[in-house]
């Protein structure tokens, strides 16, 4: 088993990369759907939310009231860190969790995580990143239907394209058509399955 590293920021197309190399055979480890299990109605993450948050963030059927989350953290660096405080600890036990079921095989197991830049792993074979230009993300992300002031301030809570491009041993650009993306996919898979090929015996994780 390799463990590989996909990251991108909002608008840039990762969810569909990911969506990709599951279909060449990836086992898909995704930290966002792990966000949402965790915080699910009655688990205990959502009753420390509440706590730090306050009852405004649970809705009238007791589930998590993301926007009014976001509309907290993005906007207020100490509460985002209250926030990662909060999540990541648990997160990051059910990510390793995951990721061990497949320990002793030869699969390929991708790490679809946004927040990687922000909270590096160690053991990973490679580091994709799906990158765009700031307007277009702001624009796709936009025309998904998000506030434009909202993504702009996810933006900004997140490190850099810069510092995100710097961690990458794989580049995929995602400012082109869907003809591109794919061709630039197939290279990439190409590429980490000959690591995963290379690997020693035994897991790289």
């Amino acid at each position: 088993m390799i463990v590989v590293g996909l990251t991108g920021g909002i608008g840039a197309g990762k969810s569909t990369v990911s969506t990709m190399l599951a279909e060449r055979s990836a086992v898909i480890v995704d930290a966002d759907q792990i966000a949402r299990d965790l915080q699910a109605p009655g688990a205990p993450l959502l009753d420390a939310m509440a706590d730090r948050f306050g009852v405004r963030v649970i809705d009238e059927h007791g589930a998590l009231d993301r926007a009014a989350v976001a509309a907290i953290v993005f906007s207020d660096e100490q509460a985002l860190e209250d926030l990662n405080g909060i999540v990541h600890p648990a997160m990051q036990a059910e990510i390793q969790s995951q990721i061990n079921v497949h320990a002793g095989t030869d699969r390929i197991v991708v790490l679809d995580f946004p927040l990687l830049g922000e909270n590096p792993r160690k053991g990973l074979a490679a580091t994709i990143v799906v990158d765009v230009p700031y307007e277009v993300s702001v624009e796709r992300a936009v025309a998904r239907g998000m506030d434009e002031t909202d993504v702009r301030n996810r933006i900004k809570s997140q490190i850099t394209r810069e510092k995100r491009l710097e961690a990458a041993t794989h580049v995929i650009d995602n400012s082109g058509d869907l003809a591109s993306l794919k061709a630039q996919v197939d290279a990439t898979w190409a590429e980490i399955s000959e690591i995963a090929g290379d690997a020693p015996a035994g897991d790289l994780a």
